[in-house]
């Protein structure tokens, strides 16, 4: 009932007012049905991925990935700093300026990737991946096959994914649900498939789940460049240093906030197989994507405002930006409640998820819904404030949350014995400050009162 309400609130506050608003809303409209096709098939994955794997092997497995985000920092930032400097060059139709920005995030990122996997390959001949991991000795082998050869995958999307950037910096905004809609059934029917096989290996499993988001990015790659961006085709001629210094200024403090995200958000998995061990890691991670649906589905509403806000604050619309962000605001005040009914129906929905093989703590939901109520507040403003590329401020708090995370989770999980519990409060505790910041920050900007740091 919570849900139809959400939706019923949605349809009434997105009142269609301009061309602007209607592309919102029709990207907004595929958007739902993309990211509900992906929850489901999320959804059944976990049961089947648990059914080919171990419950240790699917720790690892999820630790591995986490590990393996850590590096999308390694885009130092271009993919934000294209994303909103694309979408101000088409305003003002700068088409060529647009190419020229294109050509050089992806060149520049290509280069990355290639020392990347270059250093990576090298310097699994010295690493111990089943010590890294803390998992038995039998997984060795396997693991020191399986790392490069997720790490290469990894690293060439960090350059093919550039162009859901220019989908998204062109207002074309379920691009991105689309793409996970896919890569999601497609790992479902494959894994499926694997699981009617008689050989249940981790290797098999990793390259074929890493081989399918590659895949799709590589075809929209080129459908798009030979279609419908054929005008913003890459080409090296166009690879400029002033454009390069124009999306790597903006770029360097987005690299900055991103690396205090992924310290927030994707270290507690290695965290948690650390201090504990990797099959700790899964009923964290079941409460994890459970409570996620209401994160995903407020991204839904929030993601299509980024580049939007970036154009109206650019031919100073600030009406529209207000009204927005209140219709945001007020979609906001369900979350609570849809939070509290979802608590109250966890113990039974994971039982019929997972079964009763895997116990999630009462603490550890309660702890995620108050995580995912901080999130999703924060997203209401941090959408405008990157979009109109003042973070500054956000880089420095970024950095104060980046310090402390992981010792504050290592002394709440470890030494306050609080377990896996411990390790999320201590991200709301980060998380904390923001929740005051933000707001002021919008409300500042918005009002043109914004100075010195405020309006950086």
């Amino acid at each position: 009932m919570v849900f139809i309400d959400l939706i019923e609130k949605i349809r009434e506050l997105t009142v269609i007012k301009n061309n602007r608003s209607k592309n919102i809303a029709k990207h907004l409209g595929w958007s739902i049905v993309y990211k509900v096709g992906s929850i489901l098939a999320n959804f059944l994955l976990v049961p089947i991925t648990i059914n080919y794997l171990s419950i240790e092997n699917y720790g690892i497995w999820l630790t591995l990935t986490s590990f393996i985000a850590w590096f999308s920092f390694f885009d130092i930032g271009l993919g934000n700093g294209l994303r909103n400097k694309f979408a101000e060059a088409k305003a003002t139709g700068n088409y060529k300026e647009a190419q020229g920005l294109v050509s050089t995030a992806y060149f520049t990122i290509s280069a990355i990737s290639i020392v990347l996997i270059l250093l990576f390959v090298l310097c699994n001949f010295f690493i111990d991946w089943s010590n890294f991991f803390n998992t038995s000795i039998n997984v060795k082998k396997e693991l020191s096959i399986l790392m490069p050869i997720v790490f290469a995958f990894f690293a060439i999307q960090l350059v093919l994914k550039l162009i859901t950037t220019i989908y998204q910096a062109d207002q074309n905004h379920s691009i991105q649900n689309k793409f996970q809609f896919f890569s999601q059934v497609g790992s479902v029917l494959i894994i499926w498939l694997l699981t009617q096989t008689n050989n249940n290996s981790l290797l098999i499993f990793g390259v074929v789940f890493s081989a399918i988001p590659f895949v799709l990015l590589l075809f929209l790659n080129f459908y798009a460049f030979n279609g419908v961006y054929k005008t913003y085709k890459p080409l090296p001629k166009l690879w400029k240093r002033e454009y390069l210094l124009d999306i790597s200024g903006l770029g360097l403090k987005f690299f900055v906030v991103q690396i205090a995200a992924l310290i927030l958000f994707s270290t507690d998995n290695y965290i948690i197989t650390k201090l504990f061990s990797p099959e700790e890691v899964v009923p964290y991670n079941i409460a994890f994507k459970y409570y996620s649906i209401i994160t995903m589905g407020y991204t839904i509403l929030i993601t299509p405002f980024w580049s939007s806000f970036t154009e109206a604050y650019k031919n100073e619309d600030f009406n529209w930006i207000k009204n927005s962000v209140k219709k945001i605001q007020k979609i906001w005040f369900l979350i609570p409640i849809a939070l509290l009914v979802m608590t109250l129906l966890a113990d039974w929905f994971y039982d019929k998820w997972v079964g009763d093989s895997i116990t999630i703590p009462a603490n550890l939901s309660y702890s995620m819904a108050l995580f995912v109520a901080m999130v999703t507040f924060n997203m209401i403003y941090v959408n405008f404030i990157n979009g109109v590329g003042k973070i500054k401020l956000q880089l420095y708090s970024s950095v104060v949350s980046m310090i402390i995370n992981i010792p504050l989770s290592i002394f709440m999980g470890k030494n306050l014995g609080l377990g896996t519990t411990g390790v999320i409060l201590a991200t709301c505790i980060c998380l904390s400050y923001s929740v005051f910041l933000w707001p002021i920050q919008y409300r500042k900007l918005i009002e043109n009162k914004a100075t010195g740091i405020w309006n950086q």
